[in-house]
């Protein structure tokens, strides 16, 4: 018997077993009469019930090797667990959808499949693109501090109306640089678990205070008020990692005095969500057009590209917020009309 057999040697196996079987009990079935044992009828009863047993058995018997050997290859195939050796030794149930339930699950598998090259195809597009985002950031301050270096090697050095400024300029790229490079570690200790978050309760509203008052000279150069939305006077005590919330708190208030109008005003609401506290920071700013509400929490994006170097900073703040705040297992959104302004919220559980 072959090990594999096609579906065409099956049948030559089961026609030649069944023939020699049926001839076999034909014989004895013929001997026993000829000697009067059996009538001819109770013999012809007889050959009929040993054929169809005969030819059950072996069939069964064929197609047990036949689908169990080719679902045993499928389930290799398609399963990443190893077999225990009571299951690798359980026989097939022929009563069963044997081909309707492999190929159900031959179905799940390749959809598990497509979404795995999918999801590795969106990441290596990340990938390609973050490095491009990386190399794209860094080489505007290194480009800059080149020609202010060299322009001073060259003999501005000498020139007093220009050496300070020069290298002035010089120094705030390399504090650029420096805040690019911080920010990238802080996401990856974000993203690899490294950060541990010191949860304790502390109350959300005196801290979002002391945020102000870090920012007032900042907001008072573009003559923007700082302040808490109606109903906010109450004190709610969140559990968090406090000085993580701070960084979370600065960099929403800070990007709301960047590109909010001046002679405008960033105001910051509480609102109890029973078991969480729901944070806003407003501004009555630019905002952002539909189009880059999905991608403003994503590294180094920038609605406005011009205006946000100008305005400093890594292009990465919303990501580390965002990293922040799912580390605390809470969402964070933004809703924002262009000319109007943008609201970013959060959430913080209830101390």
């Amino acid at each position: 018997m072959f090990k594999n057999p096609t579906p065409q040697q099956i049948a030559l196996f089961v026609a030649f077993y069944m023939t020699t079987f049926s001839l076999v009990a034909w014989v004895l079935l013929e001997m026993a009469r000829s000697r009067e044992l059996l009538s001819r009828p109770a013999a012809l009863a007889i050959y009929a019930l040993l054929s169809f047993a005969i030819a059950f058995f072996v069939t069964t018997f064929y197609l047990r090797k036949y689908i169990y050997r080719k679902i045993k290859l499928i389930y290799k195939t398609i399963h990443r667990e190893k077999l225990a050796p009571q299951e690798k030794n359980k026989s097939i149930d022929l009563r069963s959808h044997i081909m309707e339930d492999v190929e159900k699950q031959v179905s799940q598998w390749a959809d598990q499949q497509q979404e795995e090259i999918d999801r590795y195809k969106a990441w290596a597009e990340y990938r390609r693109n973050f490095v491009g985002d990386i190399s794209h950031e860094l080489k505007t301050p290194i480009f800059n501090i080149q020609g202010y270096l060299h322009t001073l090697l060259d003999g501005a050095i000498n020139d007093t109306s220009v050496n300070m400024k020069f290298l002035s300029k010089a120094a705030k790229n390399l504090e650029r640089l420096h805040t690019i490079v911080e920010d990238l570690e802080a996401i990856s200790r974000l993203e690899s678990g490294e950060l541990m978050l010191e949860m304790q309760a502390f109350d959300i509203k005196k801290l979002c205070e002391e945020v102000f008052e870090e920012l007032e000279i900042k907001a008072a150069q573009r003559n923007i008020t700082l302040e808490f939305k109606e109903g906010a006077a109450q004190n709610y005590r969140v559990l968090a990692d406090r000085e993580s919330i701070r960084q979370v708190l600065a960099n929403l208030v800070n990007n709301s005095i960047k590109y909010g109008q001046e002679n405008g005003r960033t105001r910051v609401g509480f609102y109890d969500m029973d078991k969480n506290i729901l944070i806003e920071v407003a501004d009555n700013g630019i905002g952002i057009p539909p189009k880059h509400l999905s991608h403003v929490f994503d590294r180094f994006y920038r609605v406005d590209k011009s205006r946000s170097r100008e305005a400093g900073g890594s292009g990465l703040g919303l990501s580390i917020v965002k990293h922040i705040i799912e580390a605390h297992k809470q969402t964070i959104n933004v809703r924002s009309t262009p000319n109007l302004g943008s609201t970013f919220g959060f959430t913080l559980q209830k101390a």
